[in-house]
């Protein structure tokens, strides 16, 4: 019963992740189609597919460190769908910039990529992500075996990339872009393995304290 109740909470948790990360992207459709995009709607786009695909990202890197510290087992499942969805926004940011902004231009695209500066770090994301997506299969992880795990640790590279590119492409509001980076930055040094050992240290010795010493009824009869 128990294994049955486990697996319905991860349905439902990517049930609502499926939905969750869909919605930006239904918003957006609404949005276009009423005409309500503002006055510069190839901007509007693109910011809003870019902090969507940055959001998924961030979400997916916080998986395992949220299991760090809370022991939320449960949550692994969805590392890799936040993930592929990330991927999705990535691409539809990119298809918008080289579709929607420079028409399908190779030569101005080239142009805009390796002269402008949040373009290019942007690029390199991609490149970085795209064989991440490409391998995120069973199939995948079986051929590649402990490569795989090495190749995917490059994720916390595209992250560091995508809040560079955030940082880079707005003007005069660097709130959320420094957000975003110090949500990456805890991320990351949880990742490290003193950190890490540190808190799952802390973590289990609070479990057995509860253990031991059961907390008392609000009610006390005696």
């Amino acid at each position: 019963m128990n294994r049955l109740n486990r697996k319905t909470k991860q349905r439902l948790l990517k049930l609502v992740t499926h939905i969750g990360a869909l919605i930006p992207l239904a918003l957006l459709i609404w949005d276009f189609n009423q005409g309500q995009l503002g006055a510069d709607p190839i901007r509007e786009i693109t910011l809003r597919t870019g902090k969507t695909a940055i959001t998924l990202l961030v979400l997916s890197l916080a998986i395992t460190p949220l299991k760090i510290w809370f022991g939320w087992n449960q949550l692994h499942p969805l590392r890799k769908l936040l993930g592929l969805y990330a991927f999705l926004y990535v691409g539809l940011h990119l298809l918008i910039f080289v579709w929607l902004d420079y028409g399908l231009d190779l030569e101005l695209i080239y142009v805009a990529i390796f002269e402008k500066w949040y373009a290019l770090v942007g690029f390199a994301a991609f490149l970085i992500l795209l064989p991440l997506a490409v391998t995120s299969t069973r199939w995948a992880m079986r051929q590649l075996g402990k490569n795989w795990t090495r190749l995917h640790r490059w994720v916390y590279l595209a992250g560091i990339l995508a809040v560079l590119h955030y940082f880079l492409l707005v003007k005069n509001a660097y709130t959320s872009p420094i957000l975003y980076g110090a949500i990456l930055l805890l991320l990351l040094l949880t990742r490290l393995k003193p950190i890490k050992q540190r808190i799952i240290h802390l973590r289990r010795g609070r479990s057995k304290k509860q253990t031991i010493h059961p907390k008392k009824p609000e009610f006390d009869i005696r």
